[in-house]
């Protein structure tokens, strides 16, 4: 089983930000730390950075099984982050759905990369911060 690297973290890191107090994402799901939803977030709450840093690691794990479960054909770490990566910011049914991940399956690596791009939008709306973190993705995929 593949395991994120540093430059993965660093990369959802890098695109998510952190935030210890809960807030309301574009996409209108409470979030606090890096990215972390789910039932646990409430309103008003306030975590450490120590939280933040377990959380990640928690969540994380959750997009390491699903992106090792739902792609049989080799990887190179750089591809394997950045499926993890997109995985944390859209969802596993994301992935599982995408014509990425179809496109990978094909073995058309170059088609996959470029799929990245396509997302870039949140309620409909193009924003330059997913526009940022899929040519980013796009990048490390490629590398």
């Amino acid at each position: 089983m593949m395991q994120i690297s540093e430059k993965g973290l660093d990369l959802i890191r890098g695109s998510e930000g952190i935030s210890l107090k809960a807030y309301v994402c574009p996409a209108g799901i409470l979030t606090i730390g890096y990215g972390h939803t789910g039932p646990d977030v409430t309103a008003h709450l306030t975590i450490t950075q120590d939280k933040a840093n377990q959380l990640l690691r928690q969540d994380v794990a959750r997009f390491e099984s699903a992106v090792n479960e739902l792609v049989a054909v080799p990887m190179t770490q750089g591809m394997f982050d950045a499926l993890v990566s997109f995985a944390y910011n859209l969802g596993a049914g994301a992935l599982k759905s995408s014509t990425l991940l179809k496109k990978l399956m094909e073995g058309d690596k170059a088609g996959a990369a470029d799929e990245f791009l396509r997302w870039n939008k949140a309620n409909g709306q193009v924003l330059n911060g997913l526009t940022v973190r899929r040519e980013s993705e796009r990048k490390l995929f490629l590398a």
